[in-house]
């Protein structure tokens, strides 16, 4: 029901009051006082306290302390409410402009002083960056306006009502308000005061607005500039004075008829790679503004997306503004740290997804060199639950809330040389409301192109952009000559749709352990020009700091805080976890959008600069040799100068062959000195090269030799104890197996259902592979003792596994045997007839309970440092690498399977610094070779827990060796394994040598 108590927050219009004009976000030397700091807080759980907020006269007694910014609902320790996290639906009834009356509403209330000398000052507005979601202002009891759009910033005019010495502000912040149906984005709901508060002299003849455009002259040759002035001042103000002192720019405008575009010399360009700054005043006596200038042009040419005349490939990320105890409130030092990190991990681009970050991460994109696409603060997506039907995107009583929410995005941060597109949303339908947001973008700014997924046949916007389109249907995008209807568009809207360049503008859902397929992406825009490269969801996992009940500290989503309408763990779908650790897949992004391609061929290697405009005099080329993953040589490569866009060869070093060992050439392309992001040696990209000495494959069945002894109820061959046909101990120490394992803890792509669109074969509409693993019985398999055959060299064993509830069945051979004197198994796994659907794996597991040295690590020769699967294997490289037990695993949010290294050679179990079992993997027939698992949990244990700290202790080890394992695939929000990377059942062999440590 509508609430008649409180109709303001039913009000659908921007604001009210004295609400200033969108400006910029300027550094300014007039006077100003930072507000942040404690306030005075009540939270009442409706809105209808209003009349008593006016009555009581803004008295605070017995209010508690909150500090601004903050969100309330992470203060207090839960005493002001609780997180919600939803990602399409509204967690309250659709119902536009109303929402409940059970609206959470903070009174905030605080006092602050104008100094005496501000008396002279034109006017003193107060300044919020951020409230969610409508706000309301008092100032010494006078109501000065309102405000909505929580993620872009409001200015009120307070001359009227601010007096010298001590005054009081007061604030009412509404939760729940008609623009939450605008403010659908896939975050968490964290009301409050969450920006910085700043009180400020305008002065007589101060500048209230600026905008320095500013271009490079690509074809006329390196070194010209055009800036182009738009200076906001009343008359009285001028002259008005530019200075870029680098430069030698001094323009004094008399009059604001003066101010006219000019031409500088000796103008470094401004780009991602090389972001060249400029600081630049503009002045009057009363107030100078600094900014810093990059000059840069964008353009579309035809299907190219250009700056400084070049293409760009955006290897971007979207970036939600997030942090495990603050939530959405800015702190510098950890946001320059996050950039930062996405520098050293090849990111050279930001989507800011959903809305205008916090101004100063524009300056530090300005200055550490990011592409950004600047989106506006606008979602609707809980209308699509209702087919669009009343989604304001398309409703004129909308229209001025949507054209204030892009002005105040555009004019906010229009200065900065980083942007270089303008979004006006995501995943709000389409109407005729974006389309006049982007009328107002194409007048107000020629100079930058208007990107809105929803705009599917391309009425409105520049650029054709999808996201989650699968690999296929991408290469339809891109190849020239294609026919093919795109999504929702006639034949003639996909042709105008080929004209535009295309960005993915969210692919490669990062949830959990995946995504997979990285490459094949980055493979197609390598092919077609027209694909511009993309935004993977996204940088950084949503979760917040909670207490377990025992007392753990863990990362909570949604549900975690007892929300009724909830969408779970899909706020965890980031490549950073929640405590700023890097997951697998960072790594394999860093790896697979690398700047600098190698391509080895004979005794050279050709060295290509994939970068947009840098050339490789900032990069150091280091290579080493390794024989079975130890060092034996080492030096630089010397390789000239790369200019953009091109290749050099240069000769491979002498690389010492071991007849013996297996032979590695590395070759790492490093920083040669130090840069603002990362340290001098820091490793931009990497490549191998196996230089070993082919050697036949080993048989499958050599010779066996006997070496039986009997024990008392068993008997022993080398070094392994059998009772009643099964392992008990080796070396002594109590282990059992091999047991067929064929179930992994599914994933969050594997839990994902099947959209039935995909191009997979192993898809059902509407059910998730884990579904279909859980209805075959793989996480609940039984075994039948079919035979034990003991013969005079070998002990051989015949199982039948059967899935629960099923007659599909896997027979499992396992022999036991001596082979030049060490102790090997062989495996051989045939399934039956009849099996349906793909296996996360097949493998054997061994446990390993605790003794006196409890396996706690692993030493392994073969890929790694981290995981890798099937779809997921750029970032690896061979190597001899240790881990301990617990780093072997990843810590998601929510337990799955993690952990996995392929292509095994040799396999250390440690326990400290000892060594207690070795194991030797040799490959199977066709030269495959397995790989391995090694946890503390099994997958049936993993799978239950819905948190880490449900997993509690164990006194076993578990060590699963794989022949095969499933791909991850990006089902989660996309396709699904590639059928290449998909695991069929299928008839594998598994072959180990054992022996003590």
């Amino acid at each position: 029901m509508p609430s008649e108590l409180s109709p303001h927050v039913s009000d659908i219009a921007p604001g009210r009051g004295a609400l200033r004009p969108a400006r910029s976000w300027l550094h300014s030397d007039a006077p100003s006082r930072s507000l942040n700091g404690p306030w005075r807080f009540r939270l009442s759980p409706t809105a209808s306290v209003a009349e008593d907020f006016a009555a009581d006269g803004f008295a605070d007694d017995g209010w508690d302390s909150i500090p601004v910014p903050s969100h309330w609902v992470l203060e207090g320790d839960g005493a002001y409410g609780r997180p919600i996290y939803t990602n399409i639906q509204f967690p309250f009834p659709i119902d536009p402009p109303h929402v409940p009356d059970e609206n959470p509403t903070g009174d905030y209330r605080r006092h602050f002083d104008v100094p005496a000398d501000w008396s002279d000052a034109e006017r003193v507005v107060l300044r919020f960056d951020g409230v969610e979601s409508l706000f309301r202002v008092w100032v010494n009891g006078v109501e000065i306006g309102s405000a909505s759009g929580s993620r872009l910033a409001h200015e009120f005019d307070v001359t009227s009502a601010v007096r010298t010495g001590d005054n009081v502000v007061a604030v009412r912040v509404h939760q729940w308000s008609a623009a939450s149906y605008v403010e659908d984005q896939d975050q968490w709901w964290l009301p409050g005061i969450f920006r910085d508060v700043t009180l400020i002299a305008r002065p007589a003849g101060g500048i209230e607005d600026v905008w320095l455009r500013t271009g490079f002259d690509h074809e006329r040759g390196s070194g010209r500039g055009r800036v182009e002035a738009e200076i906001t001042a009343d008359t009285a103000a001028f002259p008005v004075t530019l200075r870029i002192p680098e430069l030698g720019v001094e323009h004094v405008w008399a009059t604001p008829a003066e101010v006219a575009p000019f031409d500088v010399t000796g103008v470094e360009p401004w780009s991602a790679e090389h972001p060249r700054l400029y600081d630049a005043t503009v002045s009057t006596a009363a107030e100078s503004i600094a900014l810093r200038v990059g000059f840069r042009t964008v353009e579309i040419r035809g299907d190219r997306f250009l700056v400084n005349g070049s293409r760009v490939v955006f290897h971007g990320v979207n970036r939600h503004e997030t942090h495990p105890e603050r939530g959405r409130v800015f702190d510098e030092e950890h946001a320059r740290e996050d950039l930062a990190l996405m520098k050293q991990f090849n990111v050279n681009a930001i989507r800011t997804s959903h809305y205008p970050p916090h101004p100063r991460l524009l300056d530090l994109a300005d200055e550490l060199g990011f592409w950004v696409v600047l989106e506006c603060d606008l979602e609707t997506h809980g209308f699509e639950k209702l087919d669009w039907v009343g989604n304001p995107s398309d409703d004129p009583a909308w229209r001025e809330a949507y054209l204030d929410r892009i002005r105040r995005t555009v004019e906010r941060d229009k200065n900065h040389p980083s942007i270089v597109i303008w979004s006006l949303g995501n995943e709000s339908g389409t109407g005729g409301n974006l389309a006049a947001m982007s009328a107002w973008v194409h007048a107000r700014d020629i100079g930058r192109p208007v990107h809105y997924e929803g705009d599917y046949t391309g009425e409105y916007t520049d650029i054709y952009s999808r996201m989650y389109a699968s690999v296929p249907e991408t290469e339809q995008i891109g190849a020239d000559g294609t026919r093919s209807a795109l999504l929702n568009c006639t034949p003639a809207q996909s042709a105008r749709q080929r004209t535009k360049p295309f960005l993915l503008c969210e692919y490669a859902h990062a949830m959990g352990n995946g995504p997979g397929a990285f490459d094949q992406y980055e493979a197609l825009v390598r092919q077609y020009p027209r694909l511009h490269g993309g935004f993977v969801w996204e940088w950084r996992d949503h979760g917040i700091l909670a207490t377990a009940p025992d007392g753990t500290p863990y990362y909570a989503y949604g549900g975690d805080f007892g929300e009724v309408v909830h969408d779970g763990n899909f706020v965890m779908d980031g490549m950073l976890l929640s405590n700023d650790v890097p997951t697998p897949s960072l790594h394999e992004y860093k790896a697979v959008v690398q700047p600098v391609e190698f391509v080895f061929d004979g005794g050279k290697v050709a060295v290509t600069n994939l970068r947009h405009s840098a050339d490789t005099s900032d990069l150091r080329f280091r290579w080493r040799v390794e024989h079975d993953g130890l060092p034996v040589a080492s030096g630089d490569l010397e390789i000239p100068v790369v200019v953009a866009g091109e290749s050099q060869r240069a000769s491979l070093p002498p690389i010492a062959v071991a007849p013996d060992a297996e032979t590695w050439l590395t070759i790492d392309a490093t920083l040669a000195a130090p840069t603002p992001w990362a340290p001098e040696g820091h490793v931009i990209a990497t490549a191998q090269l196996d230089c070993s000495t082919r050697r036949p494959v080993p048989a499958v069945r050599p010779q066996p030799q006997a070496d039986w002894r009997p024990g008392d109820g068993t008997l022993s061959l080398g070094m392994a104890e059998f009772a009643g046909g099964s392992l008990v101990r080796l070396a002594g120490r109590a282990v059992t197996g091999p047991r067929l394992e064929l179930f992994r803890a599914p994933t969050d792509n594997d839990e994902s259902p099947s959209d039935g669109i995909e191009e997979s074969d192993n898809s059902i509409a509407g059910v998730s592979s884990a579904d279909l693993w859980r209805r075959d019985g793989l996480d609940r398999l039984t075994t039948r003792r079919v035979s034990v055959e003991h013969t005079s060299d070998a002990l051989r064993t015949l199982d039948k596994v059967s899935a629960a509830d099923s007659a599909l069945s896997v027979m499992v051979e396992s022999v036991w045997s001596l082979v030049d004197g060490e102790l090997e198994l062989r495996v051989e796994i045939e399934p039956s007839r009849g099996w349906q659907t793909v296996w996360p794996r097949i493998g054997v597991r061994f446990e390993l309970p605790d003794g006196a040295a409890p396996v706690d690590g692993a030493q392994w020769f073969g890929l790694g440092p981290l995981e890798t699967y099937p779809d997921s294997l750029r970032a690896a490289r061979t190597g001899l690498f240790s881990a301990t037990i617990q780093d072997l695993s990843v810590d998601y949010a929510r337990p799955q399977e993690t952990g996995h290294r392929s292509e095994l050679r040799r396999l250390a179990l440690t326990s400290g610094s000892t060594e207690v079992l070795r194991i030797q993997a040799l490959p199977d027939t066709r030269g495959r070779r397995p790989g391995f698992t090694l946890s503390r949990h099994t997958p049936q244990q993993i799978a239950r827990a819905a948190h880490p700290f449900e997993l509690g202790d164990s006194t076993t080890s578990h060590l699963i060796v794989d022949a095969a394992q499933h791909g991850l695939g990006s089902r989660t929000c996309g396709p699904d394994v590639w059928p290449e990377f998909a695991l069929r059942p299928e008839s594998r062999t598994i072959r180990l040598r054992i022996s003590a440590g």
